[in-house]
């Protein structure tokens, strides 16, 4: 049986994953309505839309996974790990409202489909490079 602790925890991580994909299409919505004239994403083409468009449909995907999939998830061993991707999502949900060039909206939601796939998986061992990797995009920004 799961460990009901860790079994919050995962659910914890989905609800973070669903927050960012909120956030994802808030400020999808925001650059499509935005004029280009401020600076603020300008250009956005209607194929970089539908792509973001789809990162947010996945990243709702590996959160309904991560649902459905809470107690496996618990018993496979993210342990220690767990926290630290729950403080991670939290922090890109906070730099998804704040984006102001495209290509870092794109990378960071691309990073977080890495991730929630990666926890999906419900491997340990293939959630250190992505969330690596989605530290230091967080930190650059």
């Amino acid at each position: 049986m799961a460990n009901p602790t860790q079994q919050a925890q995962i659910e914890l991580l989905a609800d973070h994953l669903s927050a960012n994909a909120d956030a994802l299409h808030r400020r999808l919505m925001r650059a499509i309505r935005q004029p280009a004239a401020d600076g603020a994403l300008p250009g956005i083409s209607q194929g970089v839309a539908q792509a973001l468009f789809e990162n947010e449909v996945a990243l709702r995907q590996r959160a309904n996974g991560l649902y459905l999939e809470a107690a496996v998830l618990a018993a496979s061993g993210l342990g220690s790990q767990q926290q630290q991707l729950l403080d991670l999502t939290a922090r890109a949900q906070e730099k998804i409202d704040k984006i102001d060039r495209l290509k870092d909206l794109v990378d960071l939601a691309g990073e977080l489909l890495s991730l929630g796939a990666a926890v999906a998986a419900g491997k340990p061992e293939q959630v250190l490079k992505p969330l690596e990797k989605l530290k230091q995009h967080i930190e650059a920004l």
